[in-house]
Parts: structure tokens; sequence; C-alpha cells
């Protein structure tokens, strides 16, 4: 096969327009489940409290006849606290590229980075909410650490040798295989606790491993002759049902069994978008959130921890 003689092509051509999609692509994920799925509530106060209570056991005794009482001692609430962190994630851009047309970036190049910026910054309070980092108060030059949700979760939980969560200082133990009967203990738990959980969040190696749950073996459904159908997104147990929630970005060592109801994120500043002052031909935008986890009550969760990740 042999070229045509002096038919011009693209390899000499030097003013051939550019082919440049107008669709910027990223498949960079911004679920944030725990973060979606908890409630929501203003703060006044960097540090913030609430209480918890709790009833006297249960008692099938009942009392004399004309029996005289005897006073009962009131226990007092238990006292809880967290504290706000700072996120933030910022952008900046030159007047010139402001000023150019930028393929796939709308008018404003700065507008659209500050609209990642803000994707980046719920992902990186996802990771602090679902973690185990513990309550530090923060001075001058240490930044505060909110107390994630695994440093919260002591009562309900079955960890690896030497694991262990103590007053939210969490050591890993050994990692084990997730097991059905590992999750099972922990909803019992939990079952005996009082709680009521609704959700267990997962790594993606360990949702596979829900999936793969011995009672999985005798559920029957129909399908379509062409569906395979090999995954499952509702456990249910002898407590109740949970939706079985894939993370990223919680730790893949980690199985939080939840009740959104009984979990919070505390804002003292929502998001807030603001301009930096020019020092330069460029213009700055940063995006900041203030905010703590609070957790009403730990006990109305669970944790099967110290999980093989592949």
């Amino acid at each position: 096969m042999a070229k045509v003689t002096n038919a011009f092509d693209t390899y000499s051509a030097t003013a051939n327009r550019e082919e440049l999609s107008s669709v910027i692509y990223s498949i960079a994920p911004v679920d944030t489940p725990v973060m979606t799925a908890a409630g929501r509530k203003n703060v006044s106060n960097v540090t913030f409290d609430w209480q918890t209570d709790t009833l006297a056991a249960a008692s099938a005794t009942g009392v004399l006849e004309g029996d005289a009482l005897s006073q009962t001692a009131t226990t007092p609430t238990t006292r809880e606290s967290n504290v706000c962190q700072i996120n933030r994630r910022d952008a900046t851009v030159t007047g010139t590229q402001e000023a150019s047309n930028p393929a796939g970036a709308g008018n404003s190049q700065l507008a659209y980075s500050m609209s990642m910026r803000a994707k980046e910054i719920k992902r990186d309070m996802e990771t602090a909410i679902c973690g185990k980092q513990n309550k530090t108060a923060g001075d001058a030059s240490t930044a505060r650490a909110t107390r994630g949700v695994e440093s919260w979760i002591s009562t309900n939980a079955s960890r690896g040798t030497s694991g262990a969560n103590s007053s939210g200082a969490v050591t890993d133990g050994t990692q084990r295989v997730f097991t059905e009967a590992m999750l099972k203990d922990v909803l019992q738990q939990c079952f005996d606790a009082g709680a009521d959980p609704s959700v267990v969040v997962v790594g993606g190696f360990n949702k596979q491993k829900i999936s793969g749950f011995t009672g999985r073996a005798s559920a029957r459904q129909m399908i379509d002759a062409n569906t395979i159908e090999a995954g499952v997104d509702i456990f249910a147990s002898d407590f109740g049902q949970l939706a079985v929630q894939p993370s990223r970005f919680s730790r893949g060592r980690s199985a939080l069994v939840l009740d959104p109801n009984f979990v919070s994120v505390a804002y003292l500043r929502d998001f807030e978008t603001y301009e930096l002052g020019k020092t330069g031909d460029a213009s700055t935008q940063a995006i900041l959130a203030e905010w703590g986890v609070c957790m009403h009550e730990e006990a109305a969760h669970g944790i099967v921890a110290d999980l093989t990740t592949s």
C-alpha cells in the first residue's frame, strides 16, 4: 500500500484546529454514606456537650402489701462532649486564566475549581467522621480534632486479639476474616443494650464477604436468565434488617453497625466560601466547615473491628 504522491497530510499541517472535549471526566468517588445518613444540628461553641441516661434494670419482683416506701436514689445523667474541627480547601487562579475560555469549566475556572474543592472537603469530613481519631482540644499550634465514630463505640464490639477502645484511644488488634458469626454477635450485643441499628457500613472487600455469608446460600428469588445475583444489600438478622452500605472512606478493617438516629454532624460554621485578599494578579477562594461528631448514645451502635482487607 502506498500513499498518493504529494498528498498533503496531517503530519505536515500546521493549522488544524485542536479537538478538545467540553466535558471534564473524573471517576473520583464523592459518596459520603455516613455523613448523609447522620442527623444534622447546629452548635454555638467549639466544645459542645450533651447528656445520656438509662433506665434501672428490669425486675420481676413485686413489693409487699402495705410496704413502707424506701426512697430510691436518683442516678444523674452522663455528660458527654466533643469538639469541632476545621476542614478547609482552596483554589487560586490567575486573572489571565479567569479571563480565558477554558474547555469544560464553564465561564470560570475558579468556579469550577471551587466546585471540586467542595466535593473534596466532604470526603475529608466523611473520613474523619468514620475514623478512629480521638478528641484533641488543640491549641495555638495544634489543630483541633473531633472524636470519630469508631473511637466512640465501646459497648457493643467484637475485636481482634489485643484490640481495644480505652476512652476513645483505639488500639488496633490482630486482623481476622469477617464472619457471619461476628456480625450476629455484635447485633445481639446491640439488642441486649437496647439498640436498634439499621445499617452496616463496610469497605469494598468486606462488602463482598457479607455477600458470601452462609445465610445467603438458602436465598431464593426470581431473576432474569441473563443476570447473576451475587450481592447482598439487606442483612436480615434475628433483631431486624440492616442495609449493607459499602463505603470508600470508612476504614476497611472495620464494620460499623449504626443507628443513624443516634449520631449527628454538629456545625459551628456550616459550609462557607470566602475570598482571600489579593496579593497579585490572581484570585484565591476557600471553602470551610467547622463541625464535630455528636454521638448521642454510643451504645446505640456496634462495631466488628480488626477485619482483614485483602
